[in-house]
């Protein structure tokens, strides 16, 4: 497997970045982790030593990730929502990682990013989340000192001229963002049959309707709302996103929903005759399906790969721990009740990590669509792996386990959402038998939906 990273800048911040080789002419298998990568991991530890980890303990900042994490990231006073002091230390840390050079990883070049590619992203993203819980690398707010800027992404290969001059600058510097207005209430998984509607007056829209689930959505100054402009219930045609102010009238929080894992940013929100112009619109009118499928495809590979980091750990720390504690005067380590579930949990993660960095390689040969399968395969797995890591883990650390003193009943929590959203462990399995079964090269016969 050759790697090829693309057109990228010679420099990084503080070190010299060594350009990666062409590709052969021919395709080598090559399951090794190029040595310019493996430098730039060591570059991020390096950094996470030097400016995030001094960053985390100071203030009593570390509060957000040892046993006091969950009630001190809530604010239970604003009914749930995320703690101001917390997310303003998350972006403290972006704000460093983006002077560092490291935080646009993943972003073009001409936007100050290295263009690093699926295999890249897939490789560090695993890397940073098998270090566990810190301040560098966060899921639960989908955070990290390598972003994973999805909006800038849709931006660039979606949006209109003036859209771009408007949103390009201020994505990059992550001065703002917007959510995204997919799932409802009534459909959950299912995003060709909306109950939200938007109809046309000229050159005005009024979009009636509701969403559940939006991320986000008590700091965005805007919502990208999908809805049904034309067609028929069912129909993957005839949806359009429409990229909405959320001052704008109609608009309205209905709730924010509270979870396994809190504090909660995750809200309902409700359209009543909300009218928004034409340039609302971002990519063309009735084809918001590919602008979604652009937005998971991408997503679904990195979160894979992180989740599988997740489980790394969980597998890391237990393996460790077993060999120091020694019940009954011998070691944990010893016990082949002990051994055989985390040799199978390993074996799990070199096989999906094996897929992982292929599929990844094949999107950045062949294009993000060409593997839709694959990567369904590697999210519903890499998803289930954590759960069944941390799970393990606690059952390893007995007491200390169970506790919040250690991070393994957090990473449950949190991963176990990951079996759900972006499309559940059944919607993946769904789409790789649409390509098993050819549902997707031919109408799908009656009664099966793919």
């Amino acid at each position: 497997m050759s790697v090829h990273a693309g057109d990228r800048s010679n420099e990084r911040v503080g070190h010299h970045y060594k350009q990666p080789p062409e590709p052969a002419s021919h395709t080598m298998m090559n399951f090794d982790i190029p040595e310019y990568l493996m430098n730039y991991l060591q570059d991020l530890d390096n950094f996470i030593e030097s400016e995030i980890l001094p960053l985390q303990m100071q203030d009593d900042n570390n509060r957000f990730f040892d046993h006091r994490r969950e009630d001190a990231r809530t604010d239970w006073d604003r009914n749930g929502l995320p703690n101001e002091q917390w997310e303003e230390l998350l972006i403290k840390a972006k704000q460093r990682a983006d002077a560092a050079g490291h935080f646009r990883f993943s972003s073009p070049k001409k936007y100050g990013g290295k263009d690093g590619s699926n295999l890249e992203m897939a490789i560090i993203r695993e890397h940073l989340a098998c270090r566990g819980l810190g301040l560098h690398n966060d899921l639960q707010n989908e955070h990290s000192i390598v972003g994973n800027n999805v909006g800038l992404l849709l931006m660039i290969q979606y949006g209109s001229a003036q859209q771009k001059i408007d949103w390009i600058d201020d994505l990059c510097e992550s001065r703002r963002y917007f959510t995204f207005g997919i799932t409802e209430t009534a459909h959950g998984s299912d995003a060709t049959h909306m109950g939200t509607f938007a109809t046309r007056n000229g050159d005005t829209w009024t979009i009636n309707g509701e969403k559940s689930w939006n991320t986000g959505i008590h700091r965005a100054g805007h919502i990208l709302v999908i809805a049904r402009t034309s067609g028929d219930a069912g129909d993957a045609g005839g949806l359009t996103a429409f990229l909405v102010p959320t001052d704008t009238q109609g608009f309205k929080i209905e709730e924010m929903l509270w979870t396994f894992n809190m504090p909660t940013d995750h809200g309902r929100v409700s359209f009543t005759e909300m009218k928004v112009p034409q340039s609302c619109i971002l990519g063309a009118e009735g084809k918001a399906l590919q602008v979604v499928q652009h937005f998971f495809n991408e997503n679904r590979i990195r979160q894979a790969a992180s989740s599988l980091g997740a489980a790394q750990y969980c597998i890391n720390e237990s393996v460790n721990y077993a060999m120091q504690r020694a019940p009954f005067g011998k070691p944990l380590s010893s016990n082949q009740g002990i051994q055989f579930p985390l040799v199978e949990l390993q074996t799990q993660a070199e096989m999906l990590r094996a897929l992982i960095h292929k599929t990844a390689w094949q999107m950045d040969t062949k294009g993000a669509f060409s593997v839709s399968d694959k990567i369904s395969m590697c999210n519903f797995v890499a998803n289930r792996l954590c759960c069944d890591a941390a799970d393990q883990a606690m059952q390893v650390h007995g007491g200390l386990g169970y506790s919040r003193h250690a991070p393994f009943e957090h990473i449950y929590r949190h991963h176990r959402r990951y079996r759900i959203t972006e499309g559940t462990e059944e919607i993946q399995k769904r789409r790789v038998a649409g390509y098993m079964f050819g549902f997707m090269d031919r109408k799908a016969p009656k009664g099966v939906s793919i």
